[in-house]
């Protein structure tokens, strides 16, 4: 459910037999997408590229490199471990961030950012701020002096200051002075500048809290107190201390953080402040400034998530008008396409009135122009506009939903019905674009081919190879060719009629003859794609090269599929999920070669209570089940996504009781192996412990594990290597080794359900 982490391990010798792929060598051998960078930037002026790649010597270690168009060369430009070679001390604050943008598991440079001008890059390490100057490449990287545990640093448009954050003020330093100046100062204690809150990190896609004008004439910024937020008293428990966090732990209908959206300048003063509305309680989704640096606009969602306002400010008087306002029976999702057009008249916008993620042309008056995507498809978002040309580049699925395709459109929307597909080849190809929509880098995998990154004019003709990649001897994967299975996709209906997407791997040495057990692996909640066509399926090839036939469905509520598909778990999760997944199972049971007394599932995070909810409900299907890191009550869980789906639980008690598989324990008969990081932050440990001790007060054995000091990705040393050993270990003695015979599951009371139920 993680980013593949990518490296830049090689192979040098041709081995004279195929080797065994094992679980020490996917998760601690270094990676075997081999050479892939990540963090691919295109120089301001075109003229290189620069990534991020992992150490030979250190999977997770990232230094910054370089690729000149100009000669084809690659090279490293700055080495993390002459910079940190003792390692990191992180502040918490960084740490929480990371773990938030999925990156707590990396160190070395995670991130960095080019200056306007393109002649230097910022990034940070270990706390501190660091600039590379292109014109003396070999030089060391020139410190600036900010003070330690600086967070979300930025290089402002014009190149004339650096902004960051550090004890929850917002500061900012002059390059041509080197003099740091604090802007706010009432930061500390539950105040927060220039940071935004957990749940915009965690849930919005927005990790930051604030915005420089295109001038630099101003800065946006965000100041959240999160003094009503409820404190949450968490045990951390590490092999060999206990430390007791006090969190502020925003859960499903109790207080959200006070949100308060200021300007300030860059030369200091009193913050000015912009009125977000009557309501106190609402998100501070989206902050956007216009090009011509004398207007931003704010995006404002209440606290059911049913409306969306795009409202447009006059920086200097904080004059405001709404721009347009989007409206949902369920819930609106959000999205970053919002795009003003250095037109200074018209803006593009996406949303889902059509039932479909869509692009739409707006004047800067509110008036919706024309669509600029239409039909029956979805697109993933905007990746980038050629106002020159006239064209709109998106990203969408729209000739095969496991895939990732790069489409081309006309601003004025003659071919809203019918895009240009510019990316070649079945699989996945993920985009970054040049700021003026000129060409591109396409980072492509699929199934059978590792990463690859390439750079292409707008109409998709190829320049030149960034990273090839190829699967040869010289790459990680290389003794490992031989074992390589090709997945199947097909499909399946729902119960509603709607079409279900599968990928299928057949065990190693496939016979049609023989049955297998079943190796059903799954997400199933909103927002993720599952089966799709990219590399990268280590852990599900190893099961199949084990002998499982090794299954994943998409069900309803998964992303990428319009709105009729994600509503279905409206007011209610785990019911339409659970049809779905169902169906997966009874399809599998007809198949001649499944072995159907011999299956199990296993799911992270929303899997891992997928499993739990598949065993309470289904038991008599299945021989049982791993869950990592499950949520069990969404009473527990966040604001913001649990209400997006189930209202507030003081409004829908009875959805809330009916999502939780606590209601159905009675059910579970098959085997359960529930596993949990005991420094969790995100799916708090106490979903746990409440399953636990239910299953205990029914007398209901069951198997659990531990991860001392681990959070939500159990990405401390030797973790991950664990807990896959576990659900090997699982799969092979309690599902394969001894299938059970199956129970009815008894009938449980619970409340009457808000909306249709198994």
């Amino acid at each position: 459910m993680r980013a593949l982490l990518f490296a830049a391990l090689t192979m040098v010798a041709l081995p004279t037999m195929a080797e065994k792929l094992t679980i020490e060598r996917i998760f601690d051998g270094g990676n075997l997408a081999g050479a892939a960078p990540r963090g691919l930037q295109i120089s301001p002026d075109g003229s290189r590229v620069t990534f991020l790649r992992a150490r030979a010597d250190d999977q997770f270690q990232l230094d910054l490199w370089e690729y000149q168009l100009k000669d084809n060369k690659t090279r490293l430009l700055v080495d993390s471990k002459k910079l940190e070679p003792n390692g990191e001390q992180l502040s918490d604050a960084e740490k929480a961030r990371r773990e938030r943008e999925r990156t707590a598991g990396l160190h070395g440079i995670v991130s960095y950012q080019w200056s306007p001008d393109g002649k230097q890059l910022l990034f940070p390490i270990n706390g501190k701020l660091y600039v590379v100057a292109l014109a003396t490449p070999d030089a060391a990287p020139t410190p600036l002096d900010t003070g330690d545990n600086v967070i979300d640093p930025k290089i402002s448009p014009k190149g004339r200051y650096v902004s960051y954050v550090r004890d929850q003020n917002l500061w900012v330093i002059e390059l041509s002075t080197g003099e740091a100046k604090q802007l706010t100062h009432d930061g500390g204690g539950t105040v927060h500048n220039g940071e935004a809150e957990f749940v915009a990190q965690e849930e919005m896609d927005r990790s930051e809290g604030y915005w420089w004008a295109p001038d630099d004439s101003a800065i946006a910024f965000e100041r959240y107190d999160e003094a009503k937020v409820p404190v949450t008293k968490r045990t951390e428990l590490f092999a060999d201390h206990t430390d007791v966090i006090d969190q502020r732990y925003p859960a499903a209908g109790a207080p959200n953080v006070a949100v308060k959206l200021g300007l300030v300048s860059p030369a200091g003063g009193q913050p000015r402040w912009i009125d977000l509305g009557k309501d106190a309680d609402i998100y501070l989704t989206r902050v956007n400034w216009l090009p011509d640096g004398k207007h931003l606009a704010y995006q404002r969602m209440p606290r059911n998530q049913q409306k969306l306002d795009l409202r447009l400010v006059d920086a200097k008087t904080l004059a405001q008008r709404t721009l347009l306002t989007e409206a949902s029976d369920t819930w609106i999702n959000l999205n970053s396409d919002l795009t003003f057009l250095k037109d200074g008249k018209s803006f593009l916008w996406g949303n889902e009135r059509s039932g479909y993620h869509h692009l739409y042309l707006y004047g800067l008056d509110g008036t919706l122009k024309h669509a600029v995507s239409e039909g029956d498809w979805p697109i993933d978002g905007l990746l980038a506009v050629n106002e020159h040309t006239g064209t709109v580049f998106v990203a969408s699925n729209k000739d095969a939903v496991p895939e990732k395709q790069v489409y081309a459109l006309k601003l004025d929307g003659s071919t809203a019905k019918a895009p240009a597909r510019i990316s070649q080849g079945a699989g996945t190809h993920v985009a970054s674009f040049a700021p003026d929509g000129s060409f591109y880098l396409d980072n492509f995998s699929s199934v059978d081919t590792p990463p690859q990154v390439s750079l292409h004019k707008a109409d998709g003709s190829l320049v030149s190879w960034i990273e090839p990649n190829k699967l040869d001897e010289k790459h990680p994967y290389w003794p490992y060719r031989d074992s390589l299975i090709k997945p199947e996709f097909g499909t399946l209906k729902a119960a509603d009629g709607q079409t279900l997407y599968y990928r299928l791997y057949k065990p190693a040495g496939f016979d049609p003859t023989k049955k297998y057990p079943v190796f059903d692996m799954f997400y199933g909640g909103p927002h993720a794609q599952m089966v799709s066509n990219a590399w990268g399926d280590y852990f599900n090839q190893y099961m199949a090269n084990q002998g499982f036939v090794v299954f994943t469905l998409d069900n309803r509520g998964m992303a990428r599929r319009g709105r009729q598909f994600e509503n279905a778990i409206y007011q209610q999760l785990g019911a339409a999920e659970v049809d779905d997944q169902l169906v997966g199972i009874h399809w599998l049971k007809s198949q001649p070669w499944v072995d159907a007394k011999h299956m199990g599932v296993f799911g992270w995070s929303y899997g891992g209570y997928m499993t739990t909810m598949m065993l309470a409900k289904a038991s008599d299907e299945l021989a049982g089940g791993v869950a990592v890191a499950p949520v069990t009550n969404w009473r527990l869980y966040d604001t913001f996504y649990t209400e997006r789906y189930l209202g507030r639980p003081q409004d829908n008690d009875s959805g809330y009781t009916r999502s939780s598989p606590m209601a159905w324990l009675d059910g579970l008969t098959s085997k359960l192996y529930l596993v949990h990081g005991m420094a969790d932050d995100n799916v708090l440990f106490l979903n746990s412990t409440e399953l636990m001790a239910e299953l205990q007060k029914r007398g209901t054995q069951f198997q659990f594990m531990a991860y001392p000091g681990a959070k939500h990705g159990l990405n401390l040393p030797g973790q991950r290597s664990h807990v896959y050993h576990l659900i090997e270990n699982f799969f092979q003695q309690q599902v394969k080794g001894a299938a059970v015979a199956p129970v009815a599951p008894k009938a449980v009371a619970v409340p009457a359900a808000a909306t249709t139920t198994r």
